[in-house]
C-alpha cells in the first residue's frame, strides 16, 4: 500500500525526530535499543533488532524490540550470522521478503522463536563499510512490508551509521582517557616510590613508606611485609599496616616455602588467592575470620637475590588487576635493591665506627700513652739524682710535669672531639665562649671572634646546638688536623638566617678526597647542619687553611 503525500511528509517528520534523540544518550547498548524501537515505529512491525559488526565483520551486538525477557531467555541460542542476518551482511542492498521461509537463504528459527513471517533488512554502512543492520518482521497492518518502508528504514539507517560511529569514537576517547588516568596513576605511585626510595637509607623509613604507597594504590585494607633472615631460610615480619593487626601478627615468622610468603620467597614469582577461605595454602585463620578474601603476594628482589615478601590483603572479591601485579612486581624489584642498599649502609657505618675506634686507639698508643711512659722512664731515673744532685732531680721532675700536663692536653682535646659538651643553659654565645677559652688553654693558638649584633635567642635549641657542636668540631679539627696556629669565628644574622664561619690557617686539605663516613667530623658537620633546616659548605687548600661556612633558619619552630 502506497503512503499519500500526506503520510509520507508526516513519517518524514516522525523520523527526522526520531534522529535528533539519537544523539542524546551517547551510550551504545542504550542507543542500539533506541534504534531497533525507532525502525519498530516507523515501519509498523511487531518485532525489530539491530545486530552490530565487529572489525572483522563477524556480529558482535545483537538488540531484540518486541520481545519479552523471559521470551529471549528460552530461545536456544542469540542470531549466529546464518540465514537472512548472514545474507544482510555481505550486501550492501536492502532484503524485503514477503515470507522468510521461502527465501532460498532462510534456515530456519532456533526452538523457542516465535514465529515470523514478513521481512525487511536493511544494512548500516558508512564510506569504510557496514557497521550493522537493522530487521524487521511482521508488519502489523499489511502483510509485507512496502517500499516507502524500505525508504524510511534506509534513511534511518544512515542516521544510525552516523549515530553508532560517534558512540563508538565517544567510547573510544572514554577508554583512552581510563587508559591515560590509569597511567597516571601508575606513574604517579612509581615517582612516589623513586622519591621515596632514593631520600633515605634508613630501613624501617624505605618499608613504612613503600607499604603505605602500595596499599593507597591498590586501595586495600592491610599490608604486610616480611623480611629474609641471614640464614636465609627463615622469614621474619618486619611490618603490617592497615586493619587487624593482631590478626596477621598470629603468625609472623615464616619457613622457606611455607606458606605465601615462604613459597614467593622460594619461587621468587607472584602468589594470589582470590578465595582465602578455601585456600588450605594460607596458613593464618584469624586473618581469614577477619573477613579478609583476597591475598597478593610479591618477592623483593635485588637482582637474583630474593631479600623478602610484600603482602597485601583487602575483604574486597573484585579481582587484582594484571597491570596492579605487574606494577607491584616493579616495585619489589626497586624496593629489594633499596633493602639491600639500606644494609649495605648499615654495615659500612659499623665499618666505619670500628675504623674509627682503631683509629684512636693508634693515636692513643702512639702518642699520649707513649708520653706518659716516657714520663715514667724519667722518673725512675730521677729517683736516683734525688740524693745525688736535687737541683738536676728538681729539673727533671719539672720536665716531667711540663710532660703530663701535656698529655692531659691531649686528653682534654680527644675528650673535646669524641664527646661533645651539651650547651646548656647558657646559651650559644656563651657556649662559644667558652669552647674558646678551652682550645686556647690547650693549644695556646690564638683564636679570634666576631660576635652578632643580637643575642640569637630567637633560635630554637635545636639550631643552637647544632651550631655550637659544629663549632666544636671545627675547632678540634683545627687542634688535632690543622696544627693551625690563628683561628677566626664569626657570627651573624640577615633578615631569615643565622650564619656562622670558622676560618682557620691550618694544613687544609682536598675537598675532593673528603670521607662522609658516620663518625668522621665533616659528616657529622654535615648532617648537623641539614637536621636543623640549614646547610654547611666546607672549603680548603692544602697549606691555606680551611673555611666552614654554616647557616640555619631564624624563627622557625623545630
Amino acid at each position: 500500500m502506497l503512503l499519500t503525500r500526506e503520510q509520507l511528509q508526516e513519517r518524514l517528520f516522525a523520523l527526522h525526530s526520531a534522529s535528533l534523540e539519537l544523539v542524546k544518550d551517547v551510550s551504545l547498548d542504550t542507543l542500539l535499543e533506541r534504534i531497533a524501537a525507532t525502525a519498530c515505529e516507523q515501519a509498523g512491525a511487531r518485532y525489530a533488532a539491530l545486530g552490530v559488526l565487529d572489525d572483522k565483520g563477524n556480529l558482535e551486538k545483537f538488540i531484540s524490540v518486541g520481545m519479552t525477557h523471559d521470551a529471549v531467555k528460552r530461545i536456544s541460542h542469540p542470531p549466529v550470522g546464518r540465514g537472512l542476518i548472514g545474507e544482510l551482511m555481505d550486501t550492501e542492498f536492502p532484503l524485503r521478503v514477503p515470507v522468510i521461509q521461502d527465501h532460498p537463504k532462510s534456515v530456519g528459527f532456533p526452538a523457542h522463536h516465535p514465529k515470523m513471517a514478513s521481512f525487511l533488512g536493511v544494512p548500516i554502512r558508512t564510506i569504510e563499510g557496514q557497521l550493522g543492520q537493522i530487521y524487521l518482521t511482521e508488519k502489523l497492518d499489511a502483510d509485507e512490508f512496502s517500499q516507502d518502508d524500505e525508504m524510511i528504514i534506509q534513511m534511518l539507517a544512515t542516521y544510525a551509521a552516523t549515530a553508532i560511529s560517534n558512540a563508538r569514537l565517544i567510547d573510544q576517547m572514554k577508554e583512552r582517557d581510563a587508559a591515560l588516568t590509569r597511567r597516571n596513576v601508575d606513574m604517579s605511585l612509581l615517582n612516589d616510590i623513586a622519591s621515596t626510595l632514593t631520600s633515605s637509607l634508613e630501613l624501617d623509613e624505605i618499608l613504612n613508606k613503600t607499604l603505605g604507597l602500595v596499599m593507597n594504590y591498590m586501595k586495600v585494607e592491610a599490608g604486610e611485609i616480611f623480611l629474609l633472615e641471614e640464614d636465609s631460610t627463615t622469614l621474619r615480619m618486619m611490618l603490617h599496616r592497615g586493619q587487624a593487626a593482631e590478626a596477621f601478627w598470629t603468625r609472623n615468622v615464616f619457613r622457606l616455602g611455607e606458606g605465601y610468603p615462604g613459597v614467593v620467597a622460594k619461587t621468587g614469582r607472584p602468589v594470589i588467592s582470590t578465595n582465602l577461605t578455601n585456600d588450605a595454602n594460607f596458613l593464618r585463620e584469624a586473618v581469614v575470620q577477619a573477613g579478609f578474601q583476597q591475598v597478593l603476594s610479591i618477592p623483593l628482589v635485588a637482582g637474583e637475590r630474593v631479600m623478602g615478601v610484600m603482602s597485601v590483603a583487602t575483604r574486597s572479591k573484585a579481582p587484582f588487576e594484571d597491570r596492579s601485579v605487574q606494577m607491584l612486581t616493579a616495585v619489589g624489584a626497586w624496593a629489594g635493591l633499596s633493602i639491600e642498599n639500606a644494609r649495605l649502609h648499615v654495615n659500612a657505618r659499623r665499618l666505619a665506627v670500628l675504623e674509627e675506634r682503631n683509629r684512636i686507639g693508634m693515636d692513643l698508643h702512639d702518642g699520649i700513652i707513649q708520653s706518659i711512659y716516657g714520663v715514667g722512664l724519667a722518673l725512675e731515673g730521677t729517683k736516683h739524682l734525688v740524693g745525688e744532685d736535687p737541683v738536676e732531680a728538681q729539673a727533671k721532675i719539672d720536665h716531667a710535669i711540663d710532660g703530663l700536663n701535656q698529655a692531659i692536653r691531649d686528653l682534654r682535646a680527644y675528650i673535646l672531639d669524641l664527646r661533645p659538651r651539651q650547651l646548656g643553659n647558657d646559651g650559644l654565645l656563651s657556649g662559644i665562649k667558652r669552647l674558646i677559652a678551652e682550645y686556647r688553654a690547650n693549644t695556646f693558638s690564638d683564636v679570634t671572634f666576631m660576635p652578632p649584633d643580637s643575642d640569637l635567642k630567637e633560635l630554637t635549641q635545636t639550631q643552637s646546638l647544632a651550631l655550637f657542636h659544629i663549632c666544636q668540631e671545627a675547632l678540634a679539627n683545627a687542634a688535632k688536623h690543622a696544627k693551625a696556629k690563628s683561628v677566626q669565628i664569626s657570627l651573624w644574622t640577615t633578615d631569615d638566617r643565622a650564619l656562622m664561619e670558622v676560618h682557620d690557617d691550618g694544613k687544609g686539605f682536598n675537598t675532593e678526597q673528603m670521607d662522609t663516613f658516620i663518625g668522621h667530623g665533616l659528616a657529622n658537620m654535615q648532617t648537623r647542619a641539614h637536621s636543623s633546616g640549614g646547610d654547611i659548605d666546607i672549603s680548603s687548600i692544602p697549606d691555606e687553611g680551611t673555611t666552614i661556612l654554616v647557616w640555619v633558619p631564624r624563627g622557625i619552630k623545630q
